[in-house]
């Protein structure tokens, strides 16, 4: 128990710290592109939110396609949805603080496995490797889109980003911690077999979206989720370090 206890202060602490951040990057990087993307849905007779949208310049990151004028604005009100501004952020924050602690929690136990994560420079590999494990990988089959844009059956796409994240994971954890030729070459098998089969695709791939404003939205979200996956594991190697003093575990440390 006290060891349970333990791995759910330190996932909460650093999940808390990251969400935060992440939640903070995305109001500069990610959520103008949305907004503006949500024009476009307006404009095609799409869900809406109660609040107009105003086009925000993201000049800062390039230069995205102009933004209609014409706004459809009696669309049908598909379900409450927070209102835009402080509202939406604040249910950001919370939504990213979850995911963060989630994360947190499979970070901290994986790594106590391996000996537990004993340096903010040892967080930061770990920090990579969640990234490439829940992003980058599934990323590379299922990249973010924006709303409006079309998409294949939820369903299948649930299964193959879980397939290809618990793939990469395996395949990274026998290239690390396996000094073994066919090990090796497993892991690597298993890393590109998801993109071998391919991810589930729409039938069609037209939506007006303009193709600059997703690359935009793919970059900065991509971006936006490295450096939480870094923030996540420095901070937990710092909450750990702060907490466990010289004990080598979490069973070993505060009672």
């Amino acid at each position: 128990m006290n060891l349970f206890r333990n791995v759910v202060f330190i996932a909460a602490i650093a999940g808390l710290v990251a969400g935060v951040v992440l939640a903070c990057m995305q109001a500069y990087a990610t959520d103008p592109l949305i907004l503006q993307a949500e024009v476009y849905e307006k404009a095609s007779g799409g869900h809406h939110h109660d609040h107009a949208v105003t086009p925000v310049d993201t000049s800062a990151m390039s230069t995205a396609s102009p933004v209609p004028v014409e706004v459809a604005t009696h669309a049908e009100d598909e379900g409450w949805a927070p209102a835009d501004g402080l509202e939406r952020f604040a249910f950001n924050v919370l939504a990213n603080i979850v995911s963060g602690i989630g994360f947190a929690l499979i970070l901290v136990a994986v790594s106590e496995f391996a000996g537990g994560i004993g340096n903010w420079r040892q967080g930061i590999f770990w920090g990579l490797a969640g990234f490439a494990v829940f992003t980058l990988a599934p990323g590379l089959g299922l990249p973010p889109k924006l709303p409006a844009m079309p998409d294949s059956d939820l369903f299948q796409r649930q299964i193959w980003w879980i397939s290809t994240v618990a793939a990469t994971a395996i395949g990274l954890g026998l290239l690390a911690f396996r000094k073994s030729l066919p090990l090796a070459i497993l892991g690597v098998a298993l890393i590109v077999a998801p993109h071998v089969v391919g991810a589930p695709q729409p039938a069609s791939f037209e939506t007006r979206i303009p193709e600059g404003l997703h690359h935009q939205f793919v970059v900065a979200s991509t971006l936006t989720r490295l450096v939480f996956w870094l923030v996540l594991g420095a901070a937990v190697a710092v909450v750990r370090g702060r907490f466990t003093g010289a004990a080598r575990s979490l069973r070993d440390s505060f009672a």
